[in-house]
């Protein structure tokens, strides 16, 4: 999950803009729909960021490392730190399912908005 998220290009250019507190961001939505045969084009969304919290400073600073890194080895230990204080079932290192790590990560980050 987190090496598809590190590779995910919006959400790497979105933690960039939210590590500056009173940023301003556009989201353009896309023209094509992927599920359907019509293109249309929606307004821009402008969103001012605040000050990013500590799960969205620790997913941009382990995405980072993801980027920078010429070890090849990156310990997620802050960031799996901040999921464990929104979401304690992650404690204790028992194996978790993949899809709940991402949604209570990204629902983590979204509520930090």
């Amino acid at each position: 999950v987190l090496q598809n998220l590190s590779q995910t290009p919006i959400l790497k250019e979105l933690l960039k803009e939210a590590k500056i507190p009173g940023t301003t961001i556009k989201i353009e939505s896309p023209e094509l729909c992927m599920f359907c045969c019509f293109s249309f084009k929606q307004e821009p969304q402008l969103i001012k960021l605040d000050q990013p919290g500590p799960l969205t400073l620790a997913m941009h600073q382990f995405v980072t490392e993801m980027q920078e890194t010429k070890q090849g080895v990156v310990t997620p230990k802050e960031l799996f730190a901040q999921v464990c204080k929104k979401a304690i079932r992650f404690k204790g290192y028992q194996q978790q399912d993949s899809h709940e790590l991402l949604r209570y990560l990204l629902d983590g980050m979204r509520a930090e908005e």
